[in-house]
């Protein structure tokens, strides 16, 4: 049988239709009962703020850690304790092999985190799965904070356990955030989520800056240690937040779910909007009950599925790969020859820029749409890619860059400019269609999995980038520039424009096919009225016209 959201759509066209009373039969169509209203929705309500901000606390964790380790391995007196004795036996350095294992075990820990945080999602709650996370962060930091001489390898078990759960938080965040979301504001509220984890990385890089000179263990304790704060805001301010709506409706808890929509959108109890959120949401929620019986694995089999996690790893080992962290890691080098010794400095200058372009992102994923900003901004940050390694491989000498003062001047703009779009763009949107793609009863599973594919990447990048640069220099820059071209042909073949739409409706159109380059022609606009007799089934005779009844069976969350 057809569904609603199914007449969305022109009959073999598979576009949005363009003017829906025409693609609605008159039978589809009856008069709202008179106590609906459709007064105008407000942009964006206390409620909605006070959730994109802190729950994208889980950002700002995840940033922060990874911009102060890069510090803490140049303070003295982490050297001394960790680090190995040179040959003149008067200074302490870091081994490649040390260095990337100390760095590069937290995205171990995250990926491990990322996979194995759905199940708890799906049988917790997203709320209280976070809070736990945040705890075993906890763990993580005191590990790292009472490591003592000569046991670096502590450390590292440290960021490994820090690691689990700052990689369930990258799952969990997102896809509170895409559940509970107004649908006109879902993008930038979940882009919040990589703003705050540019936050992290400017405030970690601050602090380093401020810390760095330092001849005692406060030099890295300081910074390691000022974690624990943002962890208690998240952890105790998720305690006290509502769990997302569509979980609260998965698990039987319909009238809190009508409640956290009603107070998210800033509507009433008979407010038309409200009316048709909580109808796909059950509409999509019957379908689930139809396949009660499968499990979480038959995901790889289902319809449409196989499609959608491939894009999804896709999308999140190519935001890897657009080589934001070449940036960072040769930025050092490039300033140098612009005149800032400090390094530092030149960390925070690229955060900086890195935080201001998140910023902008806020605008564009709501006003440009998903796939027009990814587009551009893979073309903009390949052509980055290609002249920041031609400058660096031709022109920049890499041993003293003060002697080439011209060709660091250029490498430090051409840098910032790569900046400004990949964190206007990829930065932030690759983890807003990673939470929109994926049906309700798979959906934290299969964000872990993509989100996994982004920490293996990030493993993989972190520990042999030493390597490779070693080899070929500023060369590598042409890789991630070739890798941004297949980033445009994978938006453009694969991802459907999201903007404007609930998730209920994107996953109709991921099962429908629609032809992704056709996908935002047209804003989806939901029908102005219901048949009915689908009225009677789901009012039941309720004199309230938004009471939905409660299905006669419910699904476990937790199958």
């Amino acid at each position: 049988m057809e569904s609603k959201f199914e007449k969305l759509f022109v009959k073999g066209k598979g576009i949005p239709s363009k003017s829906l009373d025409n693609h609605l039969s008159s039978d589809d169509l009856v008069e709202f009962d008179e106590g609906f209203v459709d007064t105008p929705i407000p942009t964006l309500t206390w409620r909605s703020f006070t959730m994109g901000l802190s729950v994208s606390m889980g950002g700002f964790i995840f940033g922060y850690d990874t911009g102060q380790i890069a510090g803490v391995l140049e303070t003295d007196d982490f050297r001394r304790r960790f680090g190995e004795l040179e040959a003149s036996g008067e200074t302490y350095h870091f081994s490649r092999v040390r260095a990337g294992l100390i760095v590069a075990l937290l995205s171990i820990g995250t990926l491990i985190g990322a996979l194995v945080a759905a199940p708890f999602a799906d049988r917790f709650g997203r709320k209280w799965t976070m809070s736990g996370c945040c705890v075993i962060i906890i763990v993580g930091v005191i590990i790292q904070m009472t490591s003592e001489y000569p046991k670096w390898y502590q450390v590292v078990l440290g960021r490994w356990v820090a690691g689990l759960g700052v990689g369930a938080l990258s799952v969990l965040v997102p896809l509170y955030q895409s559940e509970s979301a107004p649908r006109h504001i879902r993008g930038a509220i979940i882009s919040c989520y990589q703003l705050f984890n540019t936050l992290g990385i400017l405030s970690a890089n601050c602090i380093n800056l401020g810390t760095g000179n330092r001849s005692d263990s406060g030099a890295w304790r300081i910074p390691l240690g000022v974690t624990f704060i943002r962890i208690s805001i998240l952890g105790i301010g998720a305690l006290f937040s509502p769990d997302s709506p569509r979980y609260d409706y998965r698990a039987g808890r319909i009238d809190k779910a009508k409640k956290s929509l009603m107070r998210f959108y800033g509507i009433p109890h008979n407010h038309k909007r409200l009316h048709l959120e909580l109808e796909g949401i059950r509409e999509k929620y019957e379908e689930d009950m139809a396949a009660q019986d499968e499990r979480w694995y038959h995901m790889f089999s289902a319809p449409g599925m196989k499609h959608r996690l491939l894009l999804g790893a896709a999308l999140h080992g190519l935001h890897q790969l657009t080589g934001a962290n070449f940036f960072f890691y040769t930025a050092a080098t490039v300033f140098r020859g612009f005149g800032v010794q400090n390094r530092y400095i030149s960390q925070v200058i690229l955060g900086a820029i890195d935080f201001g372009g998140s910023c902008l992102s806020l605008y564009t994923v709501e006003n440009f749409g998903r796939r027009k900003s990814l587009i551009v901004g893979a073309i903009w940050m390949s052509v980055c890619c290609a002249v920041y390694a031609s400058i660096g491989h031709f022109e920049l000498n890499e041993a003293m860059p003060e002697l080439t003062p011209g060709s660091g001047r250029a490498m430090v703009v051409v840098a910032c400019l790569f900046m400004l779009g990949f964190a206007s763009t990829w930065g932030p949107i690759v983890w807003v269609i990673i939470a929109e793609i994926y049906p309700s009863r798979y959906r934290a599973r299969a964000m872990g999995l993509a989100t996994a594919s982004n920490w293996l990447w990030n493993f993989l990048l972190a520990f042999f980038t030493p390597f490779i640069t070693e080899a070929i220099d500023f060369r590598y820059g042409y890789i991630f520039s070739g890798c941004l071209f297949v980033g445009v042909a994978t938006v453009y073949f694969g991802v459907i424009e999201g903007k404007g739409r609930t998730i209920e409706e994107i996953d109709t159109m991921y099962s429908l096919r629609i032809p992704t380059w056709t996908s935002g022609d047209e804003t989806l606009r939901n029908p102005p009225t219901l048949a009915g007799e689908n009225q009677t089934s789901y009012h039941n005779g309720a004199s309230n016209p938004c009471d939905i009844s409660e299905p006669s069976s419910r699904n476990d969350p937790n199958s």
